[in-house]
Parts: structure tokens; C-alpha cells; sequence
């Protein structure tokens, strides 16, 4: 059943403020930065944002801080709410970091995954895949991030997942704005990965998230190249 997003009943606290509204509104802004929706440099407010997708400031406040523990805002008091620069050393010192922990990820959610959740992953991968064929490049980016979700489910280890949720969005954002007509053989290497996890198999998993992250090294390399 979809939810429509509603504003917060007066009667109720702040400090009541049910987590699946606040990451309702996580979701919402953090689709919107990483499509550009909102663009980098652009100055927001939780007025706006409140009205704009209709929920209420309190989550929406939860929702900003969230984002700015994720290098995707600044919070600048009384000055509002800054959508942060595109920058490539950011990107590859994300890598850097996402390469180790997406590694033991990939790995600990195909060795530790229920069939449920293999059979999950396989879905995701499918649709992915048919994203893919489709060019529907905002349909890969949802399930991209559901696999990231399910992953970090499987794998039992929060203190990994937590870690590295601070660190995808940034680094989708980056390839979603630089991507341009080079997309194709990273799409196909998530569908890789996420098929290598539905399989049950550590190292094969493993494999497959480093050699995602060796193409998105690339990818940020050449971006450089071409700002030159």
C-alpha cells in the first residue's frame, strides 16, 4: 500500500515523531539531490521542502541532518540549508573508503542472506537489468539503492551498514551528474554484483563489489581528464 506523505498531527510531540516519516523525508530529499532536482550550490529551506513534499518540518529537520552527516548539505545556521559542491577528490577518497567496507558487504550478505533475501536479490538484480535495457536511468538509481538496502540487511554487521550509508548517496550523485554517455558497463557491473550476492558466495560476491569499485575509480579519473 503507498503511504502519500500527510503533515505531522499537531497533537503530537516532536519527540514522537514516528522513523518512518523522518525516513520518508530522508528519501525523498536524497533522491532529489542525487538527481540534481535540487542542484549543487541551490539553497533550501524546511519551509520549502515541507511544502514541496508535503511533510512536516520536524522530520524534514531530521531528514537535513541526516544528509548533512552525508556530506550532501550544509546547515548553515539562520542562513539555510546549502546542497554541497560536486568534487572529485571527495569522490575518490569515498572509493577509497567504500571499497573496504562495500567488500565485506558483498560478502557478508551472500554467506549470511536467508533464501528469502537471495531470492530478493535476484529480483532486484532483474529489474535492474531491465532498467538497464530500458535506459530508464532514474529506475536503475531506486534499485541500485534497494540493493544497497538489502545488502546491508544480509550482511548482520549495522556497524558496517551504518558506515557505509553515509557514503553511496554522495558517491551516486557524483556519477549520476558526470555520467553522460558512459554509463552502460557500470550499470551492468551493479547488475553483476547484485546477482554475485544472490548466489550465496562470499568470495564471488566480493569479487564483484571490487571490480565495481576499480570501473568507479576509472569513471572518477576520467572526469578529470575530461576538465582538463
Amino acid at each position: 500500500m503507498n503511504r502519500q506523505p500527510h503533515a505531522l498531527p499537531k497533537s503530537l510531540p516532536q519527540s514522537q515523531v514516528p522513523p518512518s516519516l523522518t525516513e520518508e523525508a530522508y528519501r525523498r530529499i536524497e533522491e532529489m539531490i542525487v538527481t540534481l532536482e535540487l542542484a549543487p550550490g541551490s539553497v533550501v529551506s524546511e519551509a520549502m521542502l515541507s511544502e514541496r513534499i508535503g511533510i512536516g518540518h520536524t522530520p524534514i529537520r531530521e531528514a537535513l541532518q541526516r544528509l548533512g552527516r552525508e556530506h550532501l548539505v550544509q546547515i548553515l545556521p539562520r542562513r539555510g540549508v546549502v546542497v554541497t559542491a560536486i568534487d572529485v577528490g571527495h569522490q575518490l577518497q569515498i572509493l577509497e573508503t567504500r571499497r573496504e567496507l562495500d567488500r565485506l558487504i558483498a560478502r557478508s550478505a551472500a554467506a549470511r542472506s536467508t533464501l528469502p533475501e537471495r531470492e530478493a536479490m535476484t529480483a532486484i538484480a532483474q529489474s535492474m537489468e531491465a532498467a538497464v535495457k530500458s535506459g530508464d536511468l532514474l529506475a536503475f538509481l531506486h534499485w541500485d539503492n534497494e540493493m544497497n538496502r538489502l545488502a546491508a540487511q544480509s550482511a548482520r554487521n549495522m556497524v558496517a551498514a551504518s558506515a557505509v550509508a553515509a557514503l553511496h548517496s554522495a558517491s551516486r550523485r557524483f556519477w549520476f551528474y558526470h555520467h553522460h554517455d558512459q554509463a552502460n558497463a557500470t550499470l551492468r557491473l551493479h547488475v553483476a554484483l547484485a546477482r554475485a550476492i544472490a548466489t550465496g558466495k562470499g568470495d564471488k560476491a566480493a569479487e564483484a563489489s571490487d571490480r565495481l569499485i576499480d570501473d568507479l575509480f576509472e569513471f572518477a579519473h576520467r572526469t578529470l581528464i575530461t576538465r582538463t
